[in-house]
């Protein structure tokens, strides 16, 4: 007698290894050994059977990554209705991690400008419109799309319910009834005419003979009593042989079958209506967000809210005294001037204004200032971003980038401070500040930069988090460094 015997079954499906599996059999009274080994080949013979069966392999829907694809429109002239617009790639997310999108899945254009791909333009976290990419073509070295911007769709208002002559019954607004006669022909319910079930029953005469009634005629049309014949002094429309027939000949055709003609139509070009090329980087040029997700998920603005104005005062301030000071705009104290020789009125005259300080001199203006400040997820604190260039040529210029935050004492915590000069572009690029983008579709925004050198120029996306600004990824390959993760 065997008592809780176990079999370990090791077992494939297709070809694929799969885990072991216990079948536990259950105490039973074996007379033999040879009968135990019958009763476990045959109970064996099944399972290898069902091993050889590749069965019906079935696709797990939920396990389908869903694509998350970013770009930055730009155009030029009025938001809306652009002069000339091009949009460019910057990431997919794949459900795993960032793709370059200029590159991603390009045969040869890359998945995210291909045709009829839609992109939901946002400004602040806000739809502002959609741009539908009908084209597709390389400038300076990378892939843009063009095609048409157009309104965000008005929403559907629905119909009010239609109430049913079965619904008089239980609403409770109230309903006008014709009232019943004493002269009223009984219809064939035994009621009066004024009522809904007596409509196929016989008209009733009027009580007043002078009184008009209507009558239809073989045609359909319905007429009063009075009217019966037609007026001829009433005006009539009549329409034009011409328009009638917008195929009859001119008498120019008539005279002379040879002789062109230019006819109104429409044209026979079936091609997509787009845009003109955007071409290089006007002064003018305006830029906004673009996602494409095919799952409809809700605006995010991204403005933070401060609890008093004069916090927002404060900090802009403090940025941008660090500001002058990193691009050397900083006013120097006056150079103290050597003291004259003096009788004692004047020195006593002199101590007098001395006892009035000189109000400071104005702070020197930050030209191309920027200041705006995020709440990048729902809840969390101000993340302020900075950025001015001092004046002069572009050789001469300085460039300045910050992100900050306020600390647990109130003052800026500069996270990051990115200082370039006109000379070194290629070296240090110019940070400029798109938006912020939720470019992993999980609620919480990122920052993204265009990152803009003397003659190439990529985007890139940093995540603000625990008191830190991380570089999450650049776009075109590392020209200006790769992704912090690599």
């Amino acid at each position: 007698m065997l008592d809780g015997v176990t079999i370990n079954l090791h077992y494939s499906r297709a070809g694929l290894p799969v885990s072991s599996r216990k079948t536990r059999v259950f105490p039973f009274l074996l007379r033999s050994t040879a009968s135990a080994a019958v009763i476990a080949a045959a109970a064996l013979a099944p399972l290898a059977a069902w091993s050889q069966y590749p069965g019906q392999v079935t696709k797990d829907t939920k396990s389908v990554p869903v694509l998350r694809a970013v770009a930055v429109l730009e155009w030029t002239g009025e938001a809306g209705k652009p002069k000339a617009c091009r949009i460019v790639p910057v990431t997919v997310f794949d459900g795993e991690k960032l793709q370059d999108g200029g590159i991603y899945l390009a045969r040869p254009q890359p998945l995210a400008l291909t045709s009829d791909v839609e992109y939901e333009l946002k400004m602040n976290g806000k739809s502002i419109g959609l741009f539908d990419v009908k084209t597709a073509g390389q400038e300076q070295g990378g892939w843009v799309g063009h095609g048409d911007w157009k309104p965000m769709p008005k929403p559907k208002i629905e119909n009010a319910p239609v109430l049913t002559a079965t619904d008089d019954e239980y609403s409770d607004k109230p309903v006008l009834h014709r009232k019943h006669h004493a002269d009223d022909a009984p219809s064939a319910s035994g009621k009066g005419t004024g009522s809904s079930s007596g409509a196929s029953s016989a008209p009733a005469e009027p009580s007043d003979p002078d009184r008009p009634t209507l009558h239809k005629h073989d045609s359909g049309q319905s007429t009063t009593s009075t009217e019966s014949a037609p007026d001829p002094d009433r005006p009539t429309m009549k329409r034009s042989k011409k328009a009638a027939d917008d195929s009859a000949e001119s008498p120019s055709e008539a005279t002379d079958p040879d002789r062109p003609l230019l006819k109104r139509g429409k044209s026979s070009y079936s091609g997509a209506s787009i845009a003109p090329t955007l071409m290089g980087l006007p002064p003018d040029m305006q830029q906004a967000i673009a996602v494409s997700d095919p799952r409809n998920r809700p605006d995010h603005p991204w403005t933070y809210s401060w609890a008093s104005p004069d916090d927002e005062e404060k900090m802009k301030s403090a940025l941008e005294d660090i500001a002058r000071e990193a691009l050397g705009l900083s006013t120097p104290p006056p150079a103290p001037k050597p003291a004259p020789r003096r009788t004692a009125a004047a020195t006593r005259t002199a101590t007098r204004k001395a006892a009035k300080p000189a109000p400071p001199p104005p702070p020197v203006p930050l030209e191309g200032e920027q200041f705006r400040v995020f709440e990048l997820a729902y809840g969390s604190g101000a993340t302020m971003v900075l950025t001015a260039h001092t004046a002069g040529s572009l050789a001469d210029e300085k460039f300045l980038t910050l992100i900050a935050q306020p600390d647990l004492y109130g003052n800026v915590l500069v996270l990051l401070k990115n200082v370039g000069d006109g000379a070194h572009l290629d070296d240090t690029p110019r940070m400029r500040l798109v938006d912020a983008v939720d470019a992993l579709a999980d609620n919480r925004g990122e920052l993204l930069f265009e990152l803009r050198g003397q003659t190439s120029r990529q985007f890139a996306l940093y995540r603000v988090l625990r008191g830190t600004a991380e570089k999450l990824f650049v776009s075109g390959g590392g020209f200006y460094g790769t992704t912090s993760s690599e």
